[in-house]
């Protein structure tokens, strides 16, 4: 099922097919009918959460899960050139601290917000109010990264020198902050972040992007 955790590898995926050609064989897995808890899928991820990454090209089969730890094998693994990463360590590392800094400060406070204000059969003001409040304050962390405001040289992407480079910083960020509307956000809440707004734009443009959350991974496909 295409969530933003799912299209995060999904986008790392067409990315590096449109570079390298790689390919791979997608299950589809229903949250909905809670086919992540059952045996089989456990196996591969005690967690119980999606998605899992599984490389066959090695005997065994080896699993990874958690999408910060798929994207970074995938880098190592896949991306031989680091198209999508930094060969200098001090970019690298700013790579990793924004990648962390979402899979830590950012999804869970978001993912709060979707599940109280959307999914809760009670309706908690307090908790809605927290998890809005904490998600506007992380999206203002990516937007002074984003804006310069300490640097006086706005980015691009949120990793590298200069305007920055498009990277798994980005992918590992991007398809949760771009569904600030499905979160319950409006457009006067996003007002403080226009550089944030634009970098959603950017990344949206992208073809990879565009298959990493299209129809191809949709449990509706035909």
């Amino acid at each position: 099922m295409s969530t933003p955790n799912g299209q995060k590898v999904q986008i790392m995926l067409e990315e590096l097919a449109d570079v390298y050609g790689t390919k791979w064989d997608t299950t589809m897995v229903n949250i909905m009918t809670n086919d992540q808890k059952k045996e089989w899928f456990l196996r591969l991820d005690p967690n119980g959460r999606i998605p899992v990454l599984v490389d066959n090209t090695v005997s065994p089969p080896f699993p990874v899960m958690e999408t910060s730890a798929e994207l970074l094998y995938l880098l190592k693994f896949a991306d031989k050139d680091d198209v999508f990463g930094f060969k200098d360590e001090h970019e690298r590392s700013q790579a990793l601290q924004w990648l962390f800094f979402w899979h830590g400060s950012g999804a869970p406070y978001q993912g709060q917000m979707n599940h109280f204000g959307r999914f809760a059969k009670e309706k908690i003001p307090y908790a809605i109010e927290r998890f809005k409040n904490e998600t506007l304050r992380v999206y203002g962390v990516l937007e002074i990264q984003l804006s310069g405001k300490f640097t006086g040289a706005p980015k691009e992407y949120l990793a590298g020198n200069g305007k920055g480079k498009y990277s798994v910083a980005d992918i590992g960020t991007w398809p949760w902050v771009r569904g600030w509307s499905f979160s319950g956000l409006t457009e006067e809440d996003m007002e403080p972040f226009p550089h944030l707004l634009k970098w959603i734009d950017r990344i949206a443009e992208r073809p990879a992007v565009k298959r990493g959350t299209g129809d191809k991974y949709s449990m509706d496909k035909k």
